[in-house]
């Protein structure tokens, strides 16, 4: 019985600590945001899921060109292999109602992600 339980406490034991871990990797995400339309734009950003990404705070874009192209470079380490976002002009967030977008990087570890505001 004593060797029952050693036996079931060990394969538990290995299941729960080679299981649930998942891989990491460290994504550098480069993007261009180009806006038509608006004028006299105060700030651009962009919101979504995963650190430096937050829903609740822009992390700031560059104007590029004033009011038309705005970059913003960052770096993420995530087990996913990709992250969902959307931008945002003066504090209003593009695309309500419909879906986020998705930047993939599936076996990249650096991206180059190109949208117009508000533009699926």
């Amino acid at each position: 019985m004593k060797k029952i339980i050693t036996i079931c406490m060990f394969t538990a034991f290995a299941v729960l600590q080679f299981s649930c871990v998942q891989k990491t990797k460290k994504v550098i995400i480069h993007l261009k945001l180009h806006v038509t339309g608006i004028k006299d734009i105060k700030s651009a950003g962009i919101r979504g899921d995963g650190k430096p990404l937050s829903w609740d705070k822009d992390l700031e874009m560059k104007p590029l060109i004033k009011d038309s192209l705005y970059i913003a470079t960052f770096t993420t380490v995530t087990g996913y292999n990709f992250v969902e976002c959307k931008f945002t002009v003066n504090g209003q967030t593009e695309l309500n109602g419909q879906p986020n977008r998705r930047i993939n990087f599936k076996d990249r570890n650096e991206v180059n992600y190109e949208a117009t505001f508000n533009q699926p």
